[in-house]
């Protein structure tokens, strides 16, 4: 008995297609929404992460002050006595103005140093120009402790110790920000810097006129690193600043000793020493995606 083999249809056969081949796609994205799904869930999980510690030192600080080793998770009833005690206790307003002034300071300085420096690597061509690179990627690699001592003696003999500025000169140059500014300079249009010097501007000129106007985003990204950075050091502030009331990290400090730690006013004086940085990284934080989003481009 022979079987005869009968070809369907063309419209039959090419809706069959159409259909495996939705069903394929509907698999496909149902294996892409999935992924989706866990991707949110571990990003989720990590900011719970990375935001309880700022939750918990505002929650403890706006605990009562005998109950400001409670371990539950919402503060109540809330209290301000915390940030009563802190600001009775220690001149915080005086504190945040000097930190700030300090920050500041030192992020313009190492800014400049390091727009300056990075022009000379990324568009110049002079002997010695690799070794001198090395040199500042060594430099960064050296850790703070082994300078540490040869800086505050060099501040010593110099007068400035319990100065701002003996806390400012020994950082004026950091080889992070250098490293940075060469990656932003090279990827800088050569058709821009050649059409500045045929229309006979100096190198000066061009620096200031058409390189950094066009790397405002790393500059800013720079600047709020460099700051945020300066914000938070608290060992050599420490060493140069022999006033207990001239930084906000000393003051942070100045709760914590060997007769009892006031956990609720560290709570407190750490909560309101944020607030500045926070606020100034909430309102430019654009600025610092920007800059890393452009690091990646030409």
């Amino acid at each position: 008995m022979a079987f005869v083999t009968i070809p369907l249809p063309a419209a039959v056969s090419g809706t069959r297609n159409k259909v495996q081949s939705k069903t394929d796609d509907l698999a496909v994205g149902s294996k892409s929404r999935t992924g989706v799904i866990v991707g949110h869930i571990i990003l989720i999980g990590l900011a719970i992460f990375s935001i309880f510690p700022v939750y918990w030192m505002f929650a403890t600080a706006m605990r009562a002050p005998e109950n400001a080793l409670d371990q539950t998770l919402l503060p109540w009833p809330l209290s301000l006595d915390n940030f009563a005690y802190v600001w009775d206790t220690i001149p915080i307003a005086g504190m945040l103005g000097n930190t700030f002034v300090m920050s500041l300071l030192l992020a313009a300085a190492q800014l400049l140093i390091a727009v300056l420096a990075a022009y000379g690597f990324a568009v110049w061509d002079f002997a010695g120009k690799k070794l001198l690179m090395f040199l500042f990627i060594g430099s960064w690699l050296v850790p703070f402790q082994v300078t540490m001592i040869p800086n505050y003696l060099l501040v010593s003999q110099l007068g400035m110790l319990g100065t701002i500025g003996g806390v400012v000169v020994p950082q004026l140059a950091g080889a992070f920000a250098v490293l940075l500014m060469v990656q932003h300079m090279r990827s800088f249009p050569r058709e821009l810097l050649e059409a500045a010097q045929l229309d006979g501007r100096s190198s000066w000129s061009t620096l200031w006129t058409v390189v950094v106007p066009n790397m405002k985003p790393a500059l800013a990204a720079l600047g709020i690193m460099g700051f945020i950075s300066a914000w938070n050091e608290y060992l050599w502030p420490a060493l140069i600043m022999k006033q207990g009331d001239a930084l906000i990290q000393v003051g942070v400090r100045s709760f914590l000793s060997a007769e009892g730690n006031n956990w609720g006013a560290t709570m407190a004086a750490a909560g309101l020493a944020c607030v500045p940085v926070l606020l100034i990284y909430i309102f430019l934080q654009r600025y610092v995606v920007d800059a890393f989003v452009r690091s990646g481009l030409k």
